[in-house]
């Protein structure tokens, strides 16, 4: 079984994907093709987006039973975790921000707590 995902493409690659597969939602293709058709169409639709990103998830002889393939970009950051293939979303301005404060706090106690020790063996 394959799945696409497209996200941003052009709707005459949406159109033509539905030759082989169909399309339960906007942009996600679902369907069973042989190896050497898969290859090609994702070929094929990789070679139209100008803009955009596709995702592909395939079935596979590795631990998760399937494989993936990406092109072009995505809104979900594709991250392989000791073997195993995650997806992790980008963390928001917000989000960021919020990162950036902690991990500054981190540092101050650390550097604080470090020159502490240096004047305890000191004295």
């Amino acid at each position: 079984m394959i799945v696409m995902i497209f996200e941003s493409v052009p709707t005459s690659l949406r159109g033509e994907l539905t030759r082989w597969f169909v399309e339960p939602k906007t942009g996600v293709f679902v369907g069973r093709v042989s190896a050497q058709v898969r290859d090609l169409v994702w070929e094929m639709a990789c070679d139209k987006i100008t803009s955009g990103g596709a995702l592909m998830l395939y079935t596979s002889n590795t631990e998760q039973g399937y494989a993936i393939r990406t092109h072009g970009e995505t809104t979900n950051v594709l991250t392989d975790w000791e073997g195993l293939w995650l997806f992790r979303k980008p963390l928001s301005p917000k989000d960021k921000e919020v990162l950036m404060k902690e991990e500054r706090a981190i540092l101050r106690r650390e550097a604080l707590v470090s020159s502490e020790e240096v004047f305890e063996s000191e004295g």
